[in-house]
């Protein structure tokens, strides 16, 4: 009986790989695949995303970045403040947190051994390296502002592990975490009016989050540097100021989840008082 539940957890894997193999080889949910033609929506923005004969073309390759900082600017900026809100009532929770605090109780001081401690150094640099391009090109190729903060944010969840959140509290402050968060968010607030203002300052007229020029209103944000490097106008300076805002916006909230049930709570009964 034993073998038999053991056996049970391996083959229910691998029945369930099958069949989402099956569903997804059918056509998603039914028994016909669906149709090659693409849907007049997606054909828009897959024809005008790097189109320098087209109007309202954001000039960028990568259309999903394209859509989500100059297409529906407005709904990307909206989801982001979702997310600095739920950030904000983190800390406000925990208000009466001090990097002091964490130094008087040296939370987990030692970490792992020599040689876990050595490879995580190495790992971190790939990591941050792997964010690094994510958030750069991802106006060029699959990537962005959020993939590249997320996949950054990774590596102080390591350091924490390996050497200790008090290691991490000296290395990086939970205040200095929140600094770069808002800087990051400072720079998507004026990226979104850049153009507006430009134009408003030089007499003429644009739009909010306006990326290139568009009928009535020939203001940009320059989509090149020399010949062949693209930048997609306000879109890389989305994509950097969004891996500021979600990378340090996560690290502020490892450091909050990672304090010790104990310290939590003398943490949260003075707030109270």
């Amino acid at each position: 009986m034993k073998k038999l539940l053991h056996l049970f957890a391996p083959l229910a894997l691998v029945l369930l790989t099958i069949g989402l193999g099956a569903v997804v080889t059918l056509g998603g949910i039914s028994f016909f695949l669906p149709s090659p033609d693409v849907r007049s929506l997606a054909w828009i923005y897959l024809k005008t995303t790097f189109n320098t004969t087209f109007s309202i073309s954001p000039l960028a390759p990568e259309a999903v970045t394209a859509i989500v900082w100059d297409y529906r600017g407005l709904d990307t900026l909206f989801e982001t403040s979702v997310m600095f809100l739920a950030i904000v009532g983190a800390l406000m929770v925990f208000r009466g947190l001090s990097e002091e605090l964490l130094m008087q109780h040296k939370v987990g001081e030692g970490g792992l051994s020599l040689i876990v401690k050595t490879v995580t150094r190495i790992t971190i640099v790939m990591i941050t390296a792997v964010g690094a391009s994510l958030a750069l090109h991802g106006h060029l190729t699959p990537g962005g502002g959020f993939q590249g903060g997320a996949t950054i944010a990774v590596a102080p969840m390591i350091m924490i592990t390996t050497f200790s959140l008090y290691f991490l509290a000296k290395k990086l402050a939970i205040k200095k975490a929140i600094l770069f968060r808002s800087i990051g968010l400072a720079v998507i607030a004026i990226t979104a009016y850049l153009v507006l203002v430009t134009a408003l300052v030089g007499g003429g007229y644009a739009y909010i989050f306006q990326n290139q020029a568009k009928v009535g209103s020939p203001y940009s944000v320059p989509s090149y540097i020399g010949d062949g490097i693209v930048l997609g106008g306000t879109l890389i300076l989305f994509n950097v100021a969004e891996t500021l805002a979600v990378a340090f916006g996560f690290v502020a909230l490892f450091i909050l989840i990672s304090i010790p049930e104990v310290l939590a709570k003398e943490v949260v009964s003075k707030g109270e008082e």
